[in-house]
């Protein structure tokens, strides 16, 4: 399979640039630090065309690992420019040299675009997964993680458990569409899954999390204190985010919270 790279530039974002001449800038949510941007598009198995982008480390630095972006659940406006996964993009490559992927999975529209197909609620999203994956390798990145947010962190456990990934990283995963029966995989397979639970999640919380993911007994749940099922604000991003990079990088982080540097702010491109 050879990677597909579409125009140079994101379709979600118009960017004020600026060169920050050494003083440093608070990163917040509308920053945008460098990387090497490009869109993408995901051919299915079965014969769909989705959309999507990857960011990499700028200046040509070689990614230390390789992230998945899976959004959350389209029929309730989850797609890739959700807020976390935007976030994701603009930072990680930059602080953490990580290469990150996001699409649109099958039926879902952004700004980046339509993908081809029908949203299946889960079932039919694993031939996704596996263009995804298969893009990554492709195009030669390394150490490739599946990080799901919600439905996407669902179908993450739903059909990963023996893909060839390093692990699952699921964000606030309800467990409605994922069952016993995938959690049971996931045992057998003995491949890494951390599960971040916010706090105060409308679905599953710590505690009940704790108790569904028991059955798999390598399974690491993380406690987010303070944080809902939406992430919202500076400081779940910013917690999200240090765990997500301390477990694709170990020892690395945590990340910081100010840039010396070039930078962009996102401002929504006008209708």
């Amino acid at each position: 399979m050879t990677p597909v790279w579409s125009s140079a530039a994101p379709a979600d974002m118009a960017q004020n640039g600026g060169v920050n001449l050494g003083e440093a800038v608070r990163i917040g949510a509308h920053t945008i630090l460098p990387a090497e941007r490009r869109d993408i598009v995901l051919q299915t198995a079965d014969g769909f065309a989705l959309v999507g982008d990857v960011a990499l480390p700028p200046d040509g630095r070689p990614p230390a690992a390789t992230l998945i972006l899976l959004h959350p659940l389209p029929t309730q406006g989850g797609n890739m420019d959700s807020h976390l996964f935007r976030k994701a993009t603009w930072r990680l490559p930059a602080l953490a040299d990580l290469a990150v992927i996001r699409l649109n999975t099958r039926g879902t529209t952004s700004a980046r675009g339509r993908s081809e197909g029908t949203f299946t609620d889960g079932p039919a999203e694993r031939a996704d997964i596996l263009a995804a994956i298969a893009w990554a390798q492709a195009a030669g990145l390394p150490k490739i993680w599946l990080v799901g947010w919600s439905f996407g962190a669902e179908i993450a456990i739903m059909h990963a458990a023996h893909l060839p990934v390093e692990g699952v990283i699921a964000l606030a995963p309800p467990l409605i569409r994922a069952t016993s029966q995938h959690l049971v995989q996931w045992a057998a397979s003995r491949k890494p899954l951390y599960a971040i639970v916010p706090e105060n999640d409308d679905f599953l919380p710590p505690r009940p999390a704790r108790d569904r993911f028991a059955m798999t007994p390598h399974a690491k749940v993380i406690e987010a204190p303070g944080c809902g099922h939406l992430w919202v604000g500076e400081k779940a991003v910013q917690l999200v985010l240090d765990h997500i990079v301390q477990i694709v990088r170990p020892g690395f982080g945590p990340l910081p919270t100010t840039w010396h540097g070039p930078y962009s702010t996102y401002r929504a491109k006008e209708a």
